[in-house]
């Protein structure tokens, strides 16, 4: 049964250029079947995000995506088919807001040091939510004022580890976030795992933790993953009896490593996360055979 599935993008609600209704309607409009609307800390597009999908007949998948610290790392960890009811989710996610509050500030005092004034009033105005203003704000922000070409430039020269606008932050465990993820009925993947700046050995420490924290899938394909890549992490999914996931990590036009929906196919080998969703699976395989 091939699927066009893409399990991770971005909406206006986190750092994302398009509302979840847009979104929804992009991702159909490029042969999206099951799309996970996957905002940074944030579940508060996701019932504007259903409506929309339900017009335009794809299937949502309720989603979020945490932000963590792990061995002075931060890492994201996606969750997959939460509930957005979920107590300890809610409050665990307006825990992160808070703290995200507290870096934008200090974002802007840093910038402020090197001579960039007025850049959180700048990147509030590219933030849909009022409560979740993160790096990608600024940046659009810098681009505006001609600091660098685009985005990804300004995040070398300004937003990095070591950069003029850089803040040391303390996000939450991933035991945590793994914790808040299966309680809400969801099933925890970690993100683009290949974007992270850590040994082999750090990545097999972190995924036999994450495993044995009851993280049950790796995102294997995913926009910023090369082709060597997808081979080095269904791998790793193998080694570590993880599912395989797949996401564009879409962020909005001219702003994405790869356009929605976009993806190729896993590696041969992969167990596919949506292949546990038998409720997903029959439901489709019932549409093919009417």
């Amino acid at each position: 049964l091939m699927l066009n599935i893409d399990l991770h993008s971005h909406s206006t609600v986190s750092d994302g250029l398009l509302s979840p209704e847009d979104l929804v309607q992009r991702a159909a409009s490029r042969g999206v079947q099951v799309l996970a609307v996957t905002d940074h800390d944030d579940i508060g597009g996701l019932a504007r995000a259903r409506q929309a999908a339900i017009r335009h007949g794809v299937h949502l998948i309720n989603g979020v995506e945490i932000s963590v610290s792990w061995s002075s790392q931060t890492l994201h960890i996606v969750g997959l088919r939460i509930d957005p009811q979920s107590p300890p989710l809610l409050r665990g996610l307006e825990v992160i807001r808070s703290s995200r509050a507290a870096r934008a500030q200090g974002i802007a005092a840093d910038l402020d040091k090197s001579g960039i004034h007025g850049s959180l009033a700048g990147a509030s105005r590219y933030a849909g939510n009022p409560n979740l203003i993160g790096r990608a704000h600024f940046a659009r922000y810098l681009v505006e004022r001609g600091y660098a070409g685009d985005v990804k430039s300004i995040f070398r020269k300004y937003l990095n580890r070591g950069k003029p606008g850089y803040v040391e932050h303390s996000w939450v465990t991933l035991a945590d976030a793994v914790s808040w993820i299966r309680n809400s009925g969801g099933t925890a993947v970690m993100a683009h795992p290949g974007r992270y700046s850590i040994s082999t050995v750090q990545m097999r420490q972190l995924l036999a933790e994450f495993k044995e924290l009851g993280g049950a899938a790796l995102e294997v394909v995913t926009g910023s993953h090369t082709p060597e890549q997808y081979a080095i992490f269904a791998r790793y999914a193998k080694q570590f009896n993880l599912f395989a996931s797949v996401g564009s990590d879409y962020h909005g036009p001219g702003e994405s490593y790869r356009d929605i929906g976009q993806l190729p196919e896993l590696p041969e080998g992969c167990q596919p996360v949506w292949q546990q969703w038998s409720d997903l699976m029959a439901g489709f395989s019932a549409r093919v055979n009417t």
